[in-house]
């Protein structure tokens, strides 16, 4: 099965429960996040709801593209600060 690597920053690590797990490729960034919430829950629902996404380091921003296998999908929350 192809896979993406999903990364979490701050709040979202915090609400994954992880730092960083596997995905199936070749869905939707929206379609992943749905199995995300599945995952883990109302809380992390509430972070993806607000977060953004980096997909090889590069923002994503069209979330209904198909993600290709292999590819790195940071979830990076809002941050605090000043």
């Amino acid at each position: 099965m192809q896979q993406v690597t999903v990364r979490y920053f701050a709040g979202a690590r915090a609400a994954a429960g992880v730092s960083e797990e596997s995905a199936s490729a070749g869905r939707s960034l929206d379609e992943l996040t749905a199995e995300l919430v599945q995952r883990h829950g109302e809380r992390l629902a509430a972070v993806l709801r607000v977060a953004s996404f980096l997909v090889d380091g590069t923002a994503c921003h069209d979330r209904r593209t198909p993600l290709p296998a292999g590819v790195t999908i940071d979830v990076l929350p809002p941050f605090a600060g000043g």
